[in-house]
């Protein structure tokens, strides 16, 4: 009996080099990337998440020290929103957002059409590997699902890396709707109409 002819893919051409002797690859030393999800947050990540927030808002000069009970009260916006985050390999949090589909902690919502998101942070040492916006992405992608048909935010003149992430993903400045919470605090205000 003969045995079946077994393909074994593609084959060498017989000019073919081999790799230089301590030859290193990519695949061997580079990790691969790892698969980022946004799940709710625990109350056990509560802490976490408030002193990662007041470190990069505070600490990183983007938001006053005025700001550091708001910013550090998780368990607040837990109630008043749906508190989402990204964990790193570790199952450590390296982001957090607010999002939210009702009431009155949007702050900037003018409809019931109309959700928001606050509170945006990534963990410094995260930043560059597209956590904020697998956030933001997120956040839009729930708002639709709950049948909204746009999303507002509110954001400091110096959190400027955040309003290029905003403007890549079609976000329109509506000067119209900026305001000011607190003397001295002027608030920007990004809009994205979402689609079905």
């Amino acid at each position: 009996m003969v045995a079946p002819s077994v393909d074994k893919g593609p084959r060498c051409s017989p000019d073919a080099q081999e790799p230089p002797p301590g030859a290193v690859y990519a695949a061997q030393v580079v990790r691969p990337a790892s698969a980022l999800t946004v799940q709710p947050a625990r109350p056990d990540e509560f802490d976490r998440i408030a002193e990662l927030t007041v470190r990069v808002y505070v600490e990183g000069g983007l938001a006053s020290a005025g700001y550091t009970a708001d910013l550090a009260d998780v368990a607040g916006r837990s109630t008043r929103s749906q508190l989402l985050v990204v964990r790193d390999e570790d199952g450590r949090v390296i982001g957090s957002v607010a999002l939210v589909l009702s009431g009155d902690f949007g702050e900037v919502t003018a409809s019931d059409d109309e959700a928001a998101f606050r509170m945006l942070v990534v963990a410094p040492e995260a930043q560059g590997r597209g956590v904020g916006e697998l956030l933001v992405r997120t956040c839009l992608d729930l708002a639709r699902a709950a049948g909204k048909r746009r999303m507002v935010l509110s954001t400091g003149p110096a959190m400027t890396a955040a309003h290029r992430l905003y403007e890549r993903l079609g976000f329109r400045r509506l000067p119209e709707r900026d305001w000011t919470p607190v003397p001295g605090i002027d608030l920007m205000v990004y809009a994205l109409e979402l689609q079905p």
